[in-house]
């Protein structure tokens, strides 16, 4: 924390300094030489002359009211007065240090936001297929996750994962799986890689995920689920649509993951669809009632998220377009 050598005589100077817990003194005029985002204690009337950007708490005399009012307008984090600083000052510092963080955390969310999605893969063009997504977070910030990218020039690989609850915690782990889904060259071995190192991490999260990989010679689909809801959805022309339904453990709860793999064709204008169990929210009932209705306007392609939604939604569909 810093503190700005007054401009003017304080006679109270000394018995502040001594009821402060180590600070760094600096000039006025070397301000630009240090940390604009640590702290810094300084007299009001410097505060409003100078007006600098350093986050500051202002001290002013008991007749300086309306300077206090003026600094607080300019955005002074805090006001005292000098002969009445806080009792219990280190305490009083540690929360006004603590609230300024969170501030600081809430203005670069959105910041934030924007860099999570260009993270999210770029459009691909694919022989024969067509991926779609829908992506939509409830805040800033998504724990629902989904990739895909080339293994060669016939075979690509994708998954969509859920991370357990809200937030910044759940939204860097959809950025660690990015970065960590490695060289694995099938479903099961994507998903044991990832639970190994969410594991071995200690994470007090867990993640659900359906990971899968598409022939696109020979159109053969092999996936696999780790305690993933909702199933994923196999749409083909004429027919009703199948919902895949699985039974396995989330990753993250255990080492000994046991993970199944499934697979099937993808005949020609037929569309393999997961999500996660943010896309239910827009719809009324239980579960199932929910299951049924995401399912319909999925087949009718006409599902629509509402613009603020109470969980985050995102959706990746594979369509065999001949």
């Amino acid at each position: 924390m810093y503190f700005i050598q007054p401009t003017r005589d304080i006679p109270y100077l000394d018995q502040v300094l001594d009821a402060l817990p180590s600070v760094q003194m600096i000039n006025i005029e070397d301000l630009d030489l240090y940390d604009p985002t640590i702290i810094a204690i300084a007299d009001v009337a410097d505060f409003l002359n100078h007006q600098w950007t350093l986050p500051t708490i202002v001290l002013a005399f008991e007749h300086e009211g309306a300077a206090l009012a003026q600094a607080w307008q300019q955005g002074a984090l805090a006001g005292w007065v000098w002969d009445h600083i806080p009792t219990n000052l280190q305490v009083a510092l540690t929360k006004i240090d603590a609230q300024y963080k969170r501030n600081q955390d809430s203005r670069d969310l959105p910041s934030a936001a924007d860099l999570q999605k260009r993270l999210l893969p770029n459009p691909i063009e694919l022989h024969n297929y067509k991926v779609e997504t829908f992506f939509q977070p409830s805040a800033y910030l998504s724990g629902d996750w989904y990739d895909y990218w080339k293994i060669s020039d016939k075979e690509i690989m994708f998954y969509l994962a859920d991370v357990s609850g809200h937030g910044v915690t759940s939204s860097l782990l959809t950025s660690w799986m990015a970065a960590f889904h490695g060289r694995s060259k099938t479903p099961r071995e994507l998903i044991k890689k990832l639970n190994g190192m969410l594991v071995q991490e200690n994470i007090e999260k867990h993640i659900t995920m359906i990971a899968g990989i598409l022939n696109l010679d020979t159109h053969v689909l092999k996936w696999s689920s780790a305690g993933h809801y909702p199933p994923a959805i196999l749409f083909e022309p004429g027919l009703p649509a199948r919902i895949l339904n699985t039974s396995s453990f989330p990753l993250g709860l255990t080492e000994d993951l046991e993970v199944e793999e499934f697979e099937f064709t993808l005949n020609r204008y037929s569309r393999f669809v997961i999500c996660s169990d943010g896309a239910l929210e827009p719809f009324d009932g239980g579960l199932n009632e929910q299951l049924g209705q995401l399912v319909y306007h999925l087949q009718n392609q006409s599902f629509q998220a509402p613009d603020h939604v109470a969980d985050d939604i995102a959706i990746l569909s594979l369509r065999r377009i001949n």
